[in-house]
């Protein structure tokens, strides 16, 4: 109980340090949502200075920021002066998208990199570790656009698959239909979130599983003549769990990152996608909730991979 209620104090700071960071940059940063305006000759000053007083971006900034926190405790974020709708609407619905996409992206990086590298670790033979080392090594150097850029031109000219957004203008009607639809747009920007995590997860297992084997448990077994996969497997791989949990938050981390930048390429509906709109219209509200809501999908990201290492290793659970 105290060790929750530790992280949730932890989650707590972190959350209100990076939504005043926010706000301290914002306030920095020249220029503002109605710059826009202000070019526009038949708009008088007083009228923009009246519409920013509307929205309360006359106020001082801890005035605003403390608006904010207040507001946001009981679950409202601010209003969208782009969108003209609050702003807990588009950041769930967006969430959501992201949540969808990472969250199939993600599970399908850890099946590639744990069966490539259990299958390496059970040959026990040097050439297939090191091809598939080098062939990480080679993805990992490639950079994220460059990627993206390669899919999306061979999508758009093959036509096998759409090159953006989430859904079809014309479709077939019926449950099915919208999913194999879903389906077919989800398909490339899941490769390029694949290809941009799975090399790095499939280091990670490889040395996991290299450190695992030489365990006396496993040498032990192995002595016995129990055969390399069942150690591997049973075995090995359990040892391997601890190291492996703590890189799970993490990997949601990196992902997350990586998707900024794709759903943005590929026009998915997602919050990576939402935030650079607001940042390109200086859309504050929306810039700080989607901020928080990211910091927050770290969060329980790391909290889920604590539980996991509290599961597998005992050390954690002694050491608590």
């Amino acid at each position: 109980m105290r060790v929750l209620l530790e992280r949730a104090i932890r989650a707590a700071v972190l959350l209100f340090g990076v939504s005043l960071l926010s706000f301290l940059l914002l306030e920095a940063a020249p220029g503002d949502f109605f710059d826009e305006l202000r070019l526009n000759r038949q708009i008088s000053p007083a009228t923009i200075a009246a519409l920013r007083a509307e929205y309360g971006l006359d106020a001082p900034l801890m005035t605003r920021y403390a608006r904010w926190v207040t507001a946001a405790l009981h679950g409202h974020f601010g209003y969208s002066l782009q969108y003209r709708v609050p702003v807990e609407r588009l950041l769930w619905h967006r969430a959501g998208n992201t949540l969808l996409l990472t969250g199939v992206a993600l599970a399908l990086a850890w099946l590639l990199a744990l069966g490539v590298g259990l299958a390496t670790a059970v040959t026990n033979r040097r050439w297939p570790d090191r091809l598939a080392g080098g062939f990480a090594a080679a993805l990992l150097a490639l950079p994220d656009v460059l990627i993206t850029l390669v899919l999306l031109s061979i999508a758009a000219h093959s036509g096998w698959l759409p090159a953006g957004g989430m859904s079809s203008l014309a479709r077939a009607p019926g449950l099915t239909a919208a999913a194999v639809d879903l389906a077919r747009h989800m398909t490339v920007p899941v490769i390029i979130l694949v290809i941009s995590i799975a090399p790095g997860l499939l280091q990670h297992v490889r040395h996991a599983l290299a450190e695992a084997v030489p365990f006396p448990l496993a040498l032990a077994l192995t002595a016995r003549g129990l055969p390399r996969r069942r150690v591997i497997v049973r075995h090995a791989l359990r040892l391997a769990a601890a190291p492996l949990a703590a890189l799970g938050g993490l990997s949601l981390g990196t992902l997350l990152s990586a998707s900024l930048l794709v759903e943005a390429l590929v026009g998915w509906p997602g919050l990576g996608a939402l935030l650079l709109e607001a940042v390109s219209s200086r859309d504050e509200y929306v810039i700080v909730g989607a901020t928080i809501v990211s910091t927050l999908f770290l969060v329980c990201g790391n909290a889920i991979g604590d539980a996991v290492l509290y599961v597998t290793d005992p050390r954690a659970r002694t050491a608590q």
